[in-house]
């Protein structure tokens, strides 16, 4: 069954949101569609129905799914208790509390979960939407990455990525973005999306092109 991911350019260009409306569209046109994010760094969880923790963002999807939130939604939930180091949920459950160096050295572990709950929504939905983390261009952030491209390449999962012009500079975002990903990473991206346009959109032709 299909999927498609959704990066951002940055935090806060309206990744989450973006995919809660998507999904409901999907809904409205008669797909069983589901929401996933592989990894996930909020201290506003939600609860799900076996008790376990998953991102408060994935269970406002999950509602736009018209489904009731589950685990495998967001099998990676980072819960910071500091400025250096998070505690680590894995499938609803807690791993282990880590400084955020050692952190980059448990992520390999994390991604066959990652992969588990991911190929179990995509076996049993129409759709799956996808949601990154930041944003693929923290290059530094790369190696044994299972938020962004990693994910994306690892599940061989379509990119489009999606950049705020109300934050100023959204072509710089998005073009800025693609250049510094490695050749493989890019050509995961399949489209652009420019977020919060408002206007005349004839007025961005020449930004376009």
């Amino acid at each position: 069954m299909p999927a498609l991911m959704i990066q951002g350019t940055g935090s806060n260009v309206g990744k989450s949101l973006f995919v809660a409306g998507l999904a409901r569209a999907a809904l409205r046109r008669g797909l069983r569609v589901a929401p996933f994010k592989p990894q996930n760094m909020s201290n506003n969880a939600a609860v799900t129905a076996n008790g376990g923790e998953i991102g408060r963002a994935q269970a406002l999807q999950a509602l736009a799914c018209g489904l009731e939130p589950h685990t495998d939604m967001n099998p990676v939930l980072l819960k910071p208790e500091s400025d250096r180091g998070s505690q680590v949920v894995v499938q609803g459950q807690v791993r282990a509390t880590v400084q955020a160096r050692d952190y980059a050295l448990l992520k390999p572990a994390l991604m066959p979960a990652v992969l588990e709950s991911f190929h179990r929504l995509h076996e049993a939905y129409d759709l799956v939407l996808v949601e990154g983390a930041g944003s693929p261009a923290e290059v530094n952030l790369r190696q044994n990455d299972i938020a962004n491209m990693g994910f994306a390449c690892a599940a061989n999962v379509p990119v489009i990525l999606v950049g705020d012009i109300d934050r100023g500079g959204v072509i710089a975002q998005i073009i800025g973005t693609q250049a510094v990903l490695p050749e493989t990473d890019a050509a995961m991206v399949k489209g652009f999306i420019v977020n919060k346009f408002r206007g005349d959109p004839s007025l961005f032709d020449d930004g376009y092109a």
